[in-house]
């Protein structure tokens, strides 16, 4: 059985990093695809994800084990800014009222507290919640995967194989030695396309940043209005990302720094990545599936992986070898890491002693699980808010009088 390794504790440099690289390949395909997709510069989206975690992890005060990258909530609103409209100032502008709101969440909270946050998201709701963040993932890591079966299925059970059986240190790197594993099997069957790479040796060293072409910020009133209210979305998406470090690392980050910091650090990380001429930020489902796998749960590893983050978008080849990696490996282990953060819901439920008896408990549960799963886009945020408001509206049961309970039967 693998030690747990606490949030406040710190493994040797030469196990960190190899951890650390280990959050770095479970992060990089979602962040770099949103720049992607959007127009915006992938060295840009890997700078700001580092410099944003170190933010995220200084106003934490390194106890919320929750490393940062490009969040899809706002593909469509940067996609029309920047490739439709050419406005990268705008779409920075927007990025920019993100942070703004969050830092505004950040002061009211800190004025009221946060502690009725446990009050309208008991376990039943929190339960459910953790389990879709999982489940709505998988069918990204389906599609991932079904480039190559064969290789996505076999990097899962290398992964999995190893994370039973390994021995050592070997025992809580599976994530990193799956993909490593599949990517030689892959390179093999000639999966494997290393134009990117050989073209980036010609310029090895590049800033991210175009200082020649770079645009501040600018308030545009449609940004605004197609940035903002996609704010409180990943809000309630970053709430229910604390509820599964919670249960996963055994402590209470909502409670301890304070779910006003999180929002803090994460507010201004989007800031910062604006200026920069990245997309917004958000807390990640793959690390947290990491810690998961591996119960390494050390801020320090997240602390390294940021700074391998930053180094990345600096040095071509490395971005390009990691590009290289076919989407079928990646695919195996995200079906491994998103099945996981699924059973950790469930186990949630298990250990709250939910009592799916009472009506109550088993609507919320139903409708949580029926939105999150059924609405494909944002989910997670409507079956959160779905899952709170029944919990506040709906009314305990009473219990029957035995003499009823008698005649029922």
């Amino acid at each position: 059985m693998i030690r747990e390794v606490q949030i406040h504790e710190r493994l040797s440099l030469a196990q960190t990093i190899p951890l650390g690289l280990q959050h770095v390949f479970a992060m990089f395909g979602a962040t770099v695809l949103v720049p992607f997709l959007t127009g915006l510069s992938p060295a840009i989206a890997l700078l700001s994800s580092g410099i944003g975690t170190i933010v995220f992890l200084l106003l934490t005060k390194s106890q919320v084990p929750a490393y940062l990258g490009s969040s899809f909530a706002y593909i469509a609103s940067l996609t029309y800014f920047v490739k439709d409209q050419n406005n990268l100032a705008a779409a920075m502008g927007g990025a920019l009222t993100i942070g703004i709101i969050y830092v505004l969440l950040f002061a009211l909270m800190s004025y009221f507290g946060s502690s009725w946050v446990h009050k309208i998201v008991p376990p039943v709701v929190a339960g459910p919640v953790v389990a879709i963040i999982g489940l709505s993932l998988t069918p990204v890591a389906a599609d991932m995967s079904a480039n190559n079966w064969y290789i996505a299925i076999f990097t899962l059970a290398v992964t999995a194989f190893l994370s039973i059986y390994a021995k050592g240190f070997l025992k809580i790197i599976p994530i990193l030695t799956g993909i490593v594993v599949g990517y030689i099997v892959a390179a093999f069957a000639g999966l494997v396309d290393f134009t990117g790479v050989t073209a980036s040796l010609n310029d090895i060293i590049a800033s991210p940043v175009n200082f020649d072409t770079w645009q501040a910020p600018a308030l545009d009133k449609a940004a605004l209005l197609m940035f903002a209210p996609l704010a409180f979305v990943t809000i309630i998406e970053d709430l229910g990302h604390m509820i599964v470090l919670g249960n996963i690392t055994h402590s209470d980050p909502i409670e301890k720094p304070g779910f006003n910091r999180v929002l803090l650090g994460n507010g201004l990380a989007t800031g910062i990545a604006s200026f920069l001429g990245g997309p917004p930020v958000t807390t990640y489902g793959e690390n947290i599936g990491v810690l998961a796998v591996t119960r390494v749960y050390s801020t320090f590893n997240i602390w390294v992986a940021a700074f391998i983050a930053i180094i990345l978008s600096f040095v071509n080849p490395l971005q390009a070898l990691i590009m290289s990696i076919p989407t079928a490996v990646m695919g195996g282990v995200s079906l491994y890491l998103f099945g996981m953060i699924g059973v950790t819901g469930l186990r949630t439920l298990i250990e709250a002693r939910v009592d799916f008896s009472k009506n109550k408990n088993l609507i919320i549960a139903s409708v949580i699980f029926a939105v999150g799963i059924g609405v494909s886009s944002h989910g997670v945020a409507y079956a959160t808010l779905a899952g709170i408001i029944l919990n506040l509206v709906l009314r305990e049961e009473k219990d029957e009088a035995p003499e009823n309970k008698k005649e029922i039967a």
